[in-house]
């Protein structure tokens, strides 16, 4: 780092002097870069205006906006680099690979392309290897997949970023036992790599072991306290194993982090749910109703109407239960608890005809299974018999 900082304090008053020179800019820069410092933006910007032919600030320039995660931008650049000359067949490359990142999700197709352009001019690497491999399951080619992973942990099985692609693509086509395998021989020799932990406690949650998965998590936790991922999956292993009182500190905690996550609302509002804390639970689904259009897929909002619901009924709120119940049924068809719930709360707000049709519907499907809600629907049919 001192090395860095005198190279400042030497480059900054020969650019000065020097306003127009593209190289003591893009030198500037670059060492403003490496310091992490937020001027190496405006620096590179100034040597591309000093001249837009010279590749080096074009590529710094897109790989600095890549790190901040203004993508549209760092592919303009990036790609701009692509299209100029430079000595150095390995920046070229560099250029090519960072733009197979950035196209990765969106454009696998074009990713592919890019990489392949960077293997044209330069040595296959590891991390191209476990691109290809990434490239092709985006793709939806689970073989080629497959075998750029086992090429890569084959070459050097200590490879976590592979080991974990791997389980990953075999936990998705429902392979558990060969994921299982891999991670276990993984952690033989790595048992703090905390990727790897999550992805075995994920698999053991799948499998429906918490009392192997929890173990796992909760080393994991106190090892990293503030990581988000973690937290989570050990509030919802609590939540899974019936301990709510453990698992409602963890999402209050991930809530005041997260104040807008659907579904993290959906999930702490359960908990809540089942702590007889409905009027803090229906507070927390109304805010996560309040944008469908933020959840992930449908069903997610289907059940968070359905938990809010449930929620509103225990709160003794009747006009927010039956809101609840027409979102929901949006995505879901009706149950008998859902029937059940709408026929109380037509009954609370005095709608006889809708309660009475509603508690029939419910008493025709229940079949037995709801001794309870059957039981207290006879009665409510008869005293509303009498309110006609």
């Amino acid at each position: 780092m001192l090395l860095g900082i005198h190279f400042i304090v030497a480059l900054a008053p020969l650019a000065e002097k020097n306003p127009n020179n593209p190289q003591i800019l893009f030198n500037l820069a670059f060492t403003q870069d490496a310091l992490d410092q937020p001027a190496a933006e405006a620096t590179y910007r100034r040597a591309i205006a000093a001249d837009p032919n010279y590749f080096d600030p074009h590529l710094g320039l897109g790989l600095l906006l890549a790190r901040k995660g203004n993508r549209t931008e760092a592919h303009a650049e990036l790609l701009k680099a692509t299209t100029l000359t430079t000595e150095n067949p390995a920046l070229k490359a560099r250029a090519y690979r960072a733009l197979a990142r950035l196209d990765q999700t969106s454009n696998p197709g074009t990713a592919s392309d890019e990489l392949l352009q960077a293997l044209k001019i330069s040595l296959e690497t590891p991390d191209d290897i476990l691109l290809t491999g990434e490239l092709a399951e985006a793709s939806g080619d689970a073989a080629a997949a497959e075998a750029s992973y086992r090429r890569l942990l084959k070459a050097d099985p200590q490879n976590h970023d592979a080991t974990a692609a791997l389980t990953h693509l075999l936990l998705h086509q429902q392979k558990s036992d060969q994921a299982e395998s891999l991670l276990t021989a993984a952690l033989a020799k790595d048992p703090d790599n905390p990727t790897l932990n999550s992805q075995l406690a994920a698999l053991y949650e799948q499998q429906d072991k918490p009392a192997q998965a929890l173990p796992i998590v909760e080393k994991l936790h106190t090892a990293h306290p503030d990581d988000p991922a973690i937290t989570r999956l050990l509030a919802r292993l609590y939540a899974n194993n019936q301990q709510y009182d453990q698992a409602a500190p963890l999402y209050a905690k991930l809530v005041a982090a997260s104040r807008q996550d659907p579904v993290l609302l959906d999930d702490y509002a359960s908990v809540l749910i089942h702590l007889k804390r409905s009027a803090e639970a229906e507070a927390l689904l109304k805010r996560a109703v309040a944008d469908p259009a933020a959840f992930p897929t449908k069903e997610d909002l289907g059940n968070a109407a359905g938990h809010l619901a449930f929620a509103a009924s225990a709160n003794n709120d009747p006009e927010t239960t039956l809101q609840a119940l027409t979102l929901r049924a949006t995505v879901f068809a009706n149950s008998p608890s859902t029937l059940f719930l709408e026929a109380t709360a037509n009954d609370k707000l005095h709608h006889i005809k809708q309660a009475t049709d509603l508690y029939k519907q419910f008493l025709s499907v229940a079949n037995g299974k709801f001794p309870d809600e059957e039981w207290e629907a006879r009665h409510r049919l008869i005293t509303l018999e009498h309110m006609k």
